[in-house]
């Protein structure tokens, strides 16, 4: 297509916009940054104005600033400057009587003045709508690990022309307050229409009737789309990986070239063409496909009708019956052989369809289920699904409500939280305090789920304010786990267990772990994840220890926990996580490791209330976590691939010692004695941290690792996360956008704040090379972890000692008596099984090798 085509596309499209936003001289759109002095400009080029000119009194209201800048934040507009409200208080706008309207409402639950957010309990409601009821925007942020909250409703015409939004602090608790960051008040075409209800018979729910909240909004595929980008409606499009369930994660593919997206029965506004140019499918195995879904899971608020739209534009096909396949919703039927070319008419065509379903409040029926199945009957000529774009929405109930529960955190975390002073924004990795590996993580989709999953209570704090959020929950793994059976009511899992492991490994009775827990005790959760959750235990009188249950009412996590027996009973090295023991009594599987007592890497990174870390401790840490991926690497009897290394998956204890934890998807490497480079697997592991080279061929090598590693390195040195959806898309992944930094020579803009001016330039270079080096594309150009320990360790020295490292005589003596490579097999000798005993051992060995053979690193 070339540019004069495109910008008679473009004229086309405004000129439909105009049109559908001129119906009366009232289609005024409203952005506001709530509490500021001046109109301001985000980080998207939006203008956002004052807000002061449409409240409709100002005495119960003032405004301020956030006492702390979370780096998370997509930009200081609107989040920085908030309107504090005292009592209830209303804004007003003129808004046409005859068009629905976007009401966005964002939030930054920080400090403000002498306020601090945990005693924020307010409602909002508009035009006599209730979009939040007893709302803490604070509670929601912690559970869905968020710096800020966005809350999208859509509403129905208001026929007075006046919408007021008012904001109301609760009666429920002594001293609450309303705050808002930022309203966005924008007309918006009709986009909803009748829509057949799940498992109902020629039953139609006319969305057009009802207000709607946005609860996701995923561009299927691809990656985040800005506001900016949005076909004229101001939306947010977010990556879908978050929220894929199981092992068949598809395969996703870009629009070719020469490929023309041709709107026709469906409106250019419904999405825009980065939706409709990228899509996700399940691959090109039949045979796998065949039995299998494509599968998506979402965090919902039970009690109301959803309304889920699929955007479909097939890239690849171009006649009927080539691809059809089946929509389930929450196991349900939703539509039964879809063809995207024949609802089209063609390829390269977009569509969209929408189906309702009502989610109850019946145990574990807060989630809502996506699936794709291949028609088998249908006998299509690919068995294969597609999907371009998903987004759900939730309607209101009878009484025009809106509002769900907030979520309810760990009372440990409560209680943590109230003996700790916090000054600023709430530390959203406190909520992964002092757990045991990844599995307190957000990891994947099954974290997300459980982290927000927490059920529903009668009683506690917010038991009547909003849970649900539409922002993903980023940082997460695809994993997935075997199925779980039993005999005589015990777990199978022991069974599979080699009998060395089970000789080296000590077994727990369930009355021991229970006493040990105060019976599973919910005041002892220190953490939720894919697995389960962590407890905080005692075991033998006074050994504090950290207790990992698997939910006991999923069928998930057998292999997974095989494996991490099996892992770490043969493996002992004082930079790797110790496995104390196991229990696998009554069906249930529960494994018991060390406590770490200052909890994961990444907390003391970012979205955190702690002390930063020194530039120096930051180097110790990885090259401790180094040391532990050098030893599983060459150290063991075989190679062993961690395959899931981020920062989450480093533990510190209370001497600042890092430790590598969670082995549920290690791999032993490939065996080179019969000639293999590599390990044929699926890949599973973390998003932002998975080898691409490992994505693209399925084949793991040690050097996946390593890739992962220098994110993780990166992280450290930038603290912010791996993935940031709510950066401009070229930002989002930190790997892709640190290595356009150093290639550009502007790294140091993007450095952590807190170490800008700390770090010598010699150290700063050596790390960012070795980072660097690390991303690479190709496994066989990234250094061994051998050689990346090596350049840590000399980097530290660069930092302790900028004007150059000059070997000792002693030293210098260590280089005469072999050659590199004996002294290699010195170091590695040192990184034996052994326990803490060992510890001032490797120590002085390390010395040696910090500066064996080349003082200046490699």
């Amino acid at each position: 297509m070339n540019t004069t085509t495109y910008a008679f596309s473009f004229l086309i499209l405004l000129s439909f916009l105009a049109n559908v936003f001129s119906q009366t001289e009232n289609s005024v759109s409203f952005v506001l940054s709530c509490g500021s002095v001046n109109s301001s400009t985000d980080s998207d080029g939006r203008v956002w104005d004052l807000d002061s000119k449409y409240l409709k009194s100002e005495d119960n209201s003032v405004p301020s600033k956030a006492q702390f800048q979370d780096p998370s934040l997509p930009s200081t507009i609107p989040y920085m400057n908030a309107r504090i409200f005292t009592a209830e208080a209303s804004y007003t706008f003129s808004v046409s009587p005859k068009q629905r309207h976007w009401v966005r409402l964002h939030f930054y639950p920080s400090s403000y003045s002498s306020l601090n957010a945990t005693d924020a309990f307010f409602s909002v409601v508009a035009g006599g709508v209730t979009l939040l009821n007893n709302f803490s925007a604070y509670i929601t942020a912690e559970a869905l690990t968020q710096a800020y909250i966005v809350r999208e409703f859509s509403l129905s015409p208001f026929p007075t022309g006046k919408l007021d939004l008012t904001f109301k602090p609760s009666d429920k608790h002594s001293g609450s307050f309303a705050f808002i960051n930022g309203i966005e008040v924008i007309p918006m075409p009709e986009l909803f229409h009748p829509a057949p209800v799940v498992g109902s018979v020629h039953q139609l729910i006319d969305a057009k009737l009802s207000n709607i909240q946005t609860m996701y909004r995923l561009n299927v595929g691809g990656n985040y789309i800005a506001p900016t980008n949005d076909s004229g409606l101001t939306r947010t499009w977010y990556d879908d990986s978050p929220y894929l369930f199981g092992a068949n994660v598809g395969v996703t593919m870009d629009a070719e070239k020469n490929l023309t997206i041709r709107y026709k029965e469906t409106p250019e506004y419904i999405a825009p063409i980065d939706v409709y140019s990228t899509s996700r499918s399940m691959g090109p195995e039949p045979e796998v496909n065949a039995n299998a879904n494509l599968t998506w899971v979402f965090q919902v608020d039970p009690n109301f009708m959803y309304v889920v739209r699929f955007h479909f534009c097939d890239l690849q096909m171009t006649k009927v019956n080539q691809r059809v396949f089946d929509i389930y919703l929450n196991n349900r039927t939703a539509q039964a052989q879809a063809d995207v070319v024949l609802w089209a008419g063609s390829g390269g065509v977009p569509v969209y369809k929408d189906y309702a379903i009502y989610v109850t409040d019946a145990p574990g029926d807060d989630q809502l289920w996506v699936a794709m199945h291949p028609t088998v009957s249908a006998r299509p000529e690919f068995y294969d699904a597609l999907l371009n774009g998903l987004e759900i929405f939730k309607l209101n109930d009878s009484r025009g409500n809106l509002a769900g529960p907030n979520p309810v955190p760990s009372p440990m975390l409560v209680k943590a939280q109230a003996e700790t002073p916090r000054a600023f924004a709430p530390s959203k990795s406190s909520l992964h305090a002092r757990m045991i590996g990844g599995a307190a993580a957000a990891v994947g989709l099954l974290a997300a789920v459980c982290i927000v999953a927490y059920r529903r209570k009668k009683r506690g704090l917010g038991e009547d304010a909003c849970r649900s959020g539409w922002l993903p929950l980023y940082g997460g793994s695809s994993r997935t786990s075997g199925s779980k059976s039993t005999i005589s009511g015990k777990s199978t899992a022991s069974s599979h267990l080699s009998t060395e492991a089970v000789s080296l490994c000590r077994h727990f009775s369930l009355a021991e772990i229970k006493k040990g827990t105060n019976n599973f005790d919910e005041s002892e959760v220190i953490g939720v994840g894919g697995f389960g959750k962590v407890y905080k235990g005692v075991i033998d009188g006074n050994t504090m220890v950290a207790i990992k249950r698997a939910n006991p009412s999923s069928d998930q996590g057998v292999h997974e926990f095989e494996t991490e027996i099996e892992m770490l009973s043969k493996l002992r090295h004082r930079h790797l996580v110790s496995l104390i023991g196991y229990c696998e009594e009554e069906n249930e599987m529960i494994l018991v490791y060390d406590y770490m007592a200052f909890g994961t890497l990444r907390e003391h990174l970012y979205k955190t209330n702690k002390d930063p870390l020194s530039w120096k401790k930051r180097l110790e840490i990885c090259i401790g976590a180094a040391r532990g991926l050098h030893y599983l690497h060459t150290g063991a009897k075989y190679t062993i691939i961690h395959r899931d290394v981020k920062t989450t998956n480093i533990l510190l204890n209370e001497k600042w010692v890092a430790k590598v934890s969670d082995f549920g998807l290690s791999k032993t490497g490939p065996n080179l004695n019969h000639n293999q480079s590599h390990v044929s697997t699926v890949v599973k592991g973390s998003f932002g941290y998975l080898d691409p080279e490992y994505f693209r061929r399925q084949q793991l090598t040690e050097k996946s690792d390593v890739y992962s590693f220098g994110v993780v390195l990166f992280e450290v040195l930038c603290a912010r996360p791996a993935l940031n959806p709510s950066l401009p898309k070229e930002q989002v992944s930190l790997a892709d956008w640190a290595l356009h930094c150093q290639a550009r020579g502007t790294l140091e803009d993007i450095i952590d704040p807190e170490l800008k001016g700390k770090i010598t330039p010699e150290c700063l270079k050596k790390f960012a090379e070795t980072a660097e080096k690390c991303l690479s594309d190709h496994g066989v150009d990234r250094p061994s972890m051998g050689d990346v320990l090596w350049n840590l360790e000399f980097a530290l020295q660069l930092q302790e000692n900028p004007d150059g490292v000059k070997p000792e005589k002693d030293e210098e003596k260590e280089l005469q008596l072999g050659s590199h490579e004996t002294n290699i097999s010195i170091y590695q000798a040192t990184l034996g099984l052994g326990d803490e005993s060992d510890v001032s051992k490797q120590q002085s060995e390390s010395m040696v090798f910090s500066q064996l053979i080349n003082p200046k690193g490699r």
